[in-house]
């Protein structure tokens, strides 16, 4: 299990550092996102933006068409912002892992305690942000239960987002 865990936190590491939103698949965006959520998305660092992509194409590689549900998928982490870097997700990954001592002493350096708070409230920032780009409730609500899902299509959100 522990091995399981590295390994996917390696991966996620390697793709924090590579991810890349081709122009093409940008493009197709504009297809069925409104040009508030365009904005949403085109606002977050280009790991979270892959990450979303990458969630999306998870969920209709396994069949689902469910515009709310792949909407949740692309814009779940639009919360985290600009400022939360790589060795923020590092700390907070350990402290989920490891336990709180590790944001406890983390929280000392400079930036962390901030990172650590936006990793900490991102669903629900990122609810309020989706909302206020014109989500329906039920993209929003997604978003907001991502991590505690309350319903079959949460799950689905939850797996591609642990896949990915």
């Amino acid at each position: 299990m522990a091995r399981g865990w590295w390994s996917a936190k390696l991966r996620r590491t390697w793709t924090y550092f590579h991810a890349r939103v081709g122009l093409d698949e940008r493009a197709e965006l504009n297809g069925w996102l409104t040009p508030a959520q365009a904005s949403l998305f085109d606002g977050m660092p280009a790991a979270d933006k892959r990450h979303g992509l990458d969630v999306v194409a998870d969920l209709r590689a396994g069949g689902s068409a469910n515009r709310d549900l792949l909407v949740a998928g692309l814009l779940h982490d639009c919360g985290k912002g600009l400022r939360v870097r790589l060795v923020h997700r590092v700390a907070w990954s350990l402290g989920q892992r490891y336990g709180a001592w590790i944001w406890r002493a983390s929280s000392h350096m400079p930036t962390f305690r901030t990172g650590l708070a936006k990793l900490r409230d991102h669903t629900e920032r990122s609810a309020e942000l989706a909302a206020a780009a014109g989500c329906t409730a039920a993209t929003v609500e997604l978003i907001r239960n991502q991590e505690a899902p309350t319903d079959d299509a949460g799950r689905l959100l939850l797996a591609a987002d642990e896949a990915n």
